[in-house]
């Protein structure tokens, strides 16, 4: 059995990082008085080019680490970084996929793609150009005129990804982004995203509850632990050659070591998760 090489955060980088999570610690007040540490003194830097999965059980504070990082809520501790700037506020840098949904239903896809240029002072004849090319980039090329409710759930979110990316963010964050979607879509959804990362690898901050579909994607994968006061136990860096074809990669015999290895350190962490939300 190969061991996979664990990742030092503490370690420089050849690469500027994109984003530095330097202690980070978040806590939340609660309605009847007290406080709830969701996470707990978080260390994570992820370099530019370079694609991270942050796996871990359900309520561990992933999504709530991508928020800080996104500027969506202030660390109770600790600094964020991005590009080696202190964040203040929204990070404009970053573009942001949801788990669910966040196209107009009165627009259609190529009103939806090109609103966020439109706002953002570009004339509205270019915007539209562009947005044209941005849904032919995800096979879309046809559907620019239909409006949300006549497509299905993995072209919304092929529009979805048309729209964060024709921006042109340096950061790209998600959130279970392909967690709705049948199985087959996943595959075709995670294939596509590759095929468009692989033109300038953006950096990605990428959650999931998917071991596989982390694997399968990403440079480097970090797992988190069960809450509250969650924190980072293992950093694996994976071995698997670019480009992927995601069907392809799962039978090679190096993920299934990675799955082993991986999965061998989270599993504990997932079996607390449900054991305490026996007992909420």
């Amino acid at each position: 059995m190969v061991r996979l090489a664990l990742v030092s955060q503490d370690a420089p980088g050849a690469r500027e990082r994109a984003v530095m999570l330097d202690g980070v610690r978040i806590t939340f007040d609660l309605a009847g008085g007290g406080t709830y540490e969701a996470v707990d003194t978080v260390h994570l830097a992820v370099e530019e080019h370079e694609f991270v999965a942050i796996v871990g059980p359900t309520g561990c504070g992933k999504s709530t680490l991508l928020n800080a990082a996104a500027g969506l809520l202030k660390p109770s501790a600790g600094t964020v970084r991005i590009f080696g700037e202190p964040l203040s506020g929204l990070n404009r840098r970053a573009g942001y996929l949801f788990q669910q949904d966040s196209l107009m239903p009165w627009k259609t896809a190529l009103e939806n793609v090109a609103i966020g240029l439109e706002v953002a002072g570009t004339p509205a004849r270019e915007a539209r150009d562009r947005a044209r090319d941005w849904l032919g980039r995800v096979g879309l090329g046809a559907f620019c005129e239909r409006y949300p409710h006549m497509l299905s759930g993995g072209q919304r979110k092929r529009v979805g990804l048309a729209q964060v990316l024709i921006r042109d963010p340096k950061i790209l964050f998600m959130d279970e982004p392909f967690g709705p979607l049948d199985a087959q879509t996943r595959l075709i959804m995670g294939d596509l995203l590759l095929s468009l990362w692989s033109t300038d690898k953006k950096a990605v901050m990428f959650v999931t509850h998917d071991l596989e579909e982390a694997i399968a994607l990403a440079d480097r994968v970090v797992i988190m632990s069960a809450g509250p006061a969650a924190r980072i136990i293992g950093d694996y860096r994976i071995p698997l050659a670019r480009p992927r074809d995601i069907a392809e990669i799962k039978l090679d015999p190096q993920f299934h070591e990675a799955h082993r290895e991986i999965w061998h350190a989270l599993k504990e962490e997932v079996l607390k998760g449900y054991r305490q939300g026996d007992r909420s």
